[in-house]
């Protein structure tokens, strides 16, 4: 007997304004669950700002009025607006109150660790999380790490891990040097790709870079990110270098994918010094393009790189350092990381992440 089809409300918020990595995830969960014949997709978004795109439905309520009423009451709840649903999937943390069974895509657990470092809207984003896990929400995690870190700050065991299919690799490497790129064409240069958060612990990638910089004069730092609530600290420990190594830091703001793609294929290495992770698209994108990462052992990071990167246990800018400058000096061999990291990327498929999330749907639908 053929199984029905599921109809599934599913939040696609993150796919308007600056994609980000959930944005990314987001998109490649729902061209995935498409192609399927066993779900039908009913994307909804919560934005009092943004246009809806043809088959998106906008709940009647502003982004930040549900932040505030969600995070306090368990009303007004979205049922009426989502229409006949079996599940709702709130793909960014948050879902809205409701009588269906529930998914909540968690991708860190930084923010629930470290509330005092939160902003107000992440720290409501926060207790709506946990207000929908009361109520027998599920949780969806991207990796293993992510998963017991959820059960334990969430005190539930309704976590499954699912993890995420690889980023888009259809971008076009630009054949002519981006606009304001010009500076580190043909240069040597470590690349690190995030907004400028606390998590990301860009200070500690700066003194790195201070410490192989020093001996290796052409070498270069390119941070490509948002500001976010570290910018001022990065601020800080660029002011704090000398003038000719200060003149080799270049901090981009948000790219786009074009110039993105550019950088991750010209890079010497990817720097990934993070605190805290709960997939890391930008190391699967430095192994796309063939360079070589060094990154944190911290969270999901070594599940998520594999053998396709060095991990650094010595947090310190020292020990940092001295992982970065056997992969730029080429004492590290770049050719394994490199062909272990396109080995890696094949772990990884949005197929594979939809099967997933289609068993956690159903598993949901049982045990409302």
């Amino acid at each position: 007997m053929t199984t029905p089809a599921l109809d599934l409300a599913i939040d696609i918020g993150p796919l308007y304004g600056h994609r980000t990595g959930v944005g990314v995830a987001v998109d490649g969960l729902v061209t995935a669950l498409r192609e399927r014949s066993d779900v039908r997709l009913a994307p909804y978004l919560v934005s009092f700002r943004s246009e809806p795109d043809a088959g998106h439905r906008k709940l009647p309520l502003p982004g930040i009025v549900a932040s505030h009423l969600w995070s306090r009451f368990d009303r007004p709840t979205a049922d009426r607006w989502l229409g006949p649903t079996d599940v709702v999937h709130g793909t960014n943390y948050v879902a809205p109150p409701s009588g269906r069974p529930t998914v909540i895509s968690v991708y860190d657990c930084w923010f629930l660790a470290n509330p005092d470092g939160a902003s107000p809207l992440v720290r409501r984003a926060g207790r709506t999380l946990r207000r929908r896990v009361a109520d027998g929400a599920w949780i969806h995690t991207s990796s293993a790490a992510t998963a017991e870190q959820a059960r334990a700050l969430l005190d539930t065991e309704r976590v499954v891990s699912v993890h995420l299919g690889p980023p888009p690799q259809s971008i076009a490497v630009p054949t002519a040097t981006p606009a304001g790129l010009e500076p580190v064409q043909g240069a040597t240069f470590v690349l690190a790709i995030g907004t400028e958060e606390r998590r990301k612990d860009l200070p500690t990638l700066v003194a790195a870079f201070a410490e192989i910089a020093g001996d290796r004069p052409s070498v270069r730092l390119v941070l490509a990110g948002a500001q976010g609530d570290q910018s001022a600290r990065v601020d800080a420990a660029v002011d704090a270098l000398s003038p000719d190594v200060r003149s080799r830091v270049h901090r981009l703001g948000p790219v786009d994918d074009a110039t993105k793609a550019w950088l991750l294929r010209h890079a010497s290495v990817l720097a990934y010094p993070s605190l805290d992770e709960g997939f890391g698209f930008p190391i699967l994108e430095a192994q796309a393009a063939g360079t070589p990462v060094v990154a944190t052992d911290v969270g999901s990071v070594g599940e998520v790189a594999g053998d396709g990167a060095v991990l650094v246990t010595d947090r310190s800018p020292t020990g940092f350092a001295e992982q970065l400058a056997g992969v730029v000096d080429g004492t590290t061999s770049r050719l394994s990381l490199i062909s272990a990291g396109h080995e890696n990327l094949a772990r990884f498929s949005w197929a594979a992440t939809a099967d997933g999330l289609i068993t956690l749907y159903r598993r949901a639908m049982e045990e409302r």
